[in-house]
């Protein structure tokens, strides 16, 4: 059996959450996740958790325009009500999104996270120690805790703090200080092998840390079909790719590849909201590349063979198409027949 453990989105909206988390733990997956979209992503985690035994994370939660203070009570409860499943997952997102859709500030992306996950993991640790409340950083400072204000040790642990990462610096930083990574999914298995990889180590040698300290998720595109129709649906998966593919901070994967000339253009055209000639950029070759496509069996393999022997776990998306419970499944079920 593949030591994988899968994880699928939840949902977007704390309605649909209950019947998605049990349909989910049906199908056999592991955990579940949700994301910022248009809907508040903590909200269906909580109510997902009295309902179901699947993991649940953020994936991710946007670190800055939230205080420390903020995250570590939000963790603490999810992990309170899901009697100790729950992994909080944050990320920086971009510097227009920061200040101009979020109203918040943009620092040094790298440095400002580093605080995010030393002031809210230290946050935790006070309540369930005891120890002192004393940090004290560039960004953020927190040194103030009445009893009032403590809810004290939380009898299911500490909830792990991860990080979204991409970059070869905030992948390293990641490594150094959080309890895992969450690889973005705008990913190919020569990136990960000449980027992502060697930071994580550099991370962990950095920190004196064994690598078994740090959970690595790998973020997956799936195009998942059995039929010529599934599969035809199933290739929307090409309008995320150029739209990832679109953005600056994402030119590396590209680059790796040779196709980095390619991005100023997806750029371009995304801007002109030519979400259509952005798809039709990305050929097959691109699409096997920075996806998995084909039937279940297919995905599975491929998914298996490029992060088997090192991730633990797999969070796989199917943006764009619907796919039903029933391929779901069967990719699960190859999986853990791999």
């Amino acid at each position: 059996m593949s030591a994988l453990k899968i994880d699928v989105q939840l949902s977007n909206s704390v309605i649909d959450a209950v019947p998605r988390a049990r349909a989910l733990e049906a199908i056999g997956v592991d955990g579940a996740f949700s994301f910022e979209n248009s809907h508040d992503l903590f909200l269906p985690l909580a109510a997902a958790a009295p309902v179901c035994s699947l993991d649940l994370f953020t994936n991710v939660a946007i670190a800055f325009p939230r205080s420390p203070m903020h995250l570590a009570h939000t963790a603490y409860d999810l992990q309170l009500l899901s009697e100790g499943r729950f992994r909080l997952g944050l990320g920086s997102q971009i510097k227009p999104h920061i200040e101009k859709r979020y109203g918040s500030t943009w620092h040094k992306p790298v440095a400002q996270m580093r605080e995010w996950v030393l002031a809210t993991k230290a946050i935790l640790d006070h309540w369930q120690t005891g120890a002192p409340l004393r940090f004290e950083g560039t960004y953020t400072r927190h040194t103030l805790m009445t009893p009032a204000f403590d809810p004290g040790p939380n009898p299911f642990g500490v909830p792990p703090v991860l990080v979204g990462a991409l970059g070869p610096r905030m992948t390293q930083m990641a490594a150094e200080v959080s309890d895992g990574i969450l690889v973005m999914p705008f990913n190919s298995e020569r990136h990960l092998a000449e980027r992502t990889r060697p930071a994580i180590e550099r991370g962990l040698d950095a920190a004196g840390r064994d690598p078994g300290e740090v959970e690595i998720t790998i973020e997956v595109i799936a195009g998942v079909g059995r039929t010529p129709e599934e599969l035809d649906r199933a290739r929307a998966i090409t309008g995320i790719l150029g739209f990832y593919g679109s953005t600056p901070a994402y030119r590396p994967v590209l680059d790796v590849h040779g196709w980095g000339d390619l991005q100023p253009e997806l750029n371009r055209l995304s801007k002109q909201g030519d979400w259509i000639t952005m798809a039709s950029l990305i050929d097959d070759e691109m699409l096997h590349t920075l996806a998995v496509f084909g039937t279940p069996e297919e995905c599975a393999a491929e998914i298996e063979r490029r992060y088997g022997d090192w991730a633990d776990r797999v969070c796989i998306y199917f943006p764009g198409y619907e796919v039903t419970d029933d391929l779901i499944g069967d990719l699960v079920t190859a999986l853990r027949a791999a």
